[in-house]
């Protein structure tokens, strides 16, 4: 299909699977689960093993394929990407009165296990490529705080709509005060940074989600991951209700019941094979919609560094009203009475109710790309047509 002069590429990915009853869309998504066709035959033989529970050979396996995938030696699968992130937390001591430090550009779930564990966060602006955590500004604020005596427990960048944040440049600011990295990587899965290393890597600790919207769902899950097999076992007690070996219920602290179901986990290794493809399916649609809406004035999009590579899981276009002749909330509107969804950029944390008395390092440029930031739908089974219809509705709010 060609729009403007502009050939939309054909969707790669399809729903083989005829035997689920195929729902109707007629509104078009942001980001809809995909199927990759053999998702009955991983749950028909997990079913008849008799494992359903968050225990048995299928969540193991899928630790093991997520550790091939990511180059992580070691892997916990878990229910929830936010459950992977408190678990990390946890094993990294927070307790309560520590700060933990965030970029203020992210979903609440970065933070939100830390402060209901007693912590206070510290949000950072968001000037870094592709609206990440800025290095130079952690390394300065950590030297702030190293003087004052009060630096933080954990530092938790985060990668954004599946753009990886320098992690070697803010390792390096965390290495020289012995502050622990925790990535939160929940959106990244298949999304490269420097030196082709997967996302994540390169952190003490990082986190992965499998919710219905990302790039491989297994409905709701998640992951934490590492290259230290004493952490990764150390969550992985406190996963199992942090019970002690022992033939009676023995506990020398308390725990959770944050393993992955069998169930769950056989959709994962289902779905993870069709990560490449769907990495390239969402790069395609990125660069379809940068050809389509590229040339208007006054419409950009997040910038990739040459040093990485992101699963684009999520195009975010960036909108200058007075040159593009609406704002992004006009253009949510539009979009939205075409029957299509989109959704600003996260709103910043140090401007939500619920942080109003977190301290804030940092100027206006988190608040900037919320004002300006819209999500695009970026599906994996996005068809040119869908495409078409978003880059049509877009670029008649620029004609108004």
């Amino acid at each position: 299909m060609t729009v403007h002069g502009v050939v939309l590429p054909g969707p790669v990915i399809r729903n083989p699977l005829l035997r689920f009853p195929r729902p109707t869309r007629p509104r078009l998504l942001l980001s809809p689960p995909a199927l990759a066709g053999t998702e009955l035959d991983r749950l028909r033989a997990t079913l008849e093993s008799g494992w359903v529970a968050p225990a048995g050979p299928t969540p193991a396996a899928f630790e093991a394929a997520l550790a091939e995938t990511t180059g992580f030696t070691d892997v916990l699968a878990t229910t929830a990407g936010t459950a992977a992130l408190h678990l990390g937390f946890r094993v990294l001591g927070v307790a309560p009165g520590d700060e933990v430090w965030a970029p203020t550009l992210t979903f609440v779930a970065t933070v939100a296990p830390a402060v209901q564990m007693g912590a206070v966060p510290r949000f950072l602006d968001a000037t870094g490529p592709g609206g990440t955590l800025d290095p130079g500004l952690l390394a300065e604020e950590l030297s702030r705080a190293a003087r004052r005596g009060r630096l933080p427990r954990v530092v938790v960048p985060v990668d954004l709509y599946g753009q990886c944040c320098d992690l070697d440049a803010i390792g390096t600011a965390c290495e020289r005060w012995g502050v622990p990295v925790l990535c939160d990587s929940a959106a990244a899965m298949g999304s490269l940074g420097r030196g082709g290393q997967h996302a994540g890597r390169g952190a003490r600790l990082a986190a992965f989600s499998f919710n219905g919207n990302k790039i491989v769902t297994t409905g709701g899950g998640g992951a934490l991951a590492a290259d230290d097999p004493a952490l990764i076992a150390r969550a992985r007690a406190l996963a199992g209700q942090a019970r002690e070996p022992a033939a009676h219920y023995q506990h020398e602290t308390t725990g959770y019941a944050y393993g992955l179901s069998s169930v769950l986990a056989s959709l994962g290794l289902a779905q993870l094979p069709a990560l490449p493809e769907r990495v390239a399916r969402r790069r395609a649609i990125f660069a379809a919609y940068a050809a389509g809406l590229g040339d208007l004035p006054g419409l950009s999009f997040l910038t990739e560094p040459n040093w990485g590579r992101s699963n684009r899981w999520l195009t975010v276009a960036l909108i200058e009203p007075a040159a593009f002749g609406a704002d992004r909330e006009a253009v949510r509107r539009a979009l939205d009475a075409a029957g299509v969804e989109s959704r600003p950029a996260w709103k910043p944390l140090h401007l939500q109710p619920a942080f109003r008395d977190a301290p804030y390092s940092g100027g206006d440029a988190a608040a900037a790309l919320f004002d300006r930031g819209l999500c695009l739908p970026s599906g994996s089974t996005m068809t040119p047509a869908e495409q078409a219809r978003v880059i049509e509705t877009v670029r008649a709010c620029a004609r108004r």
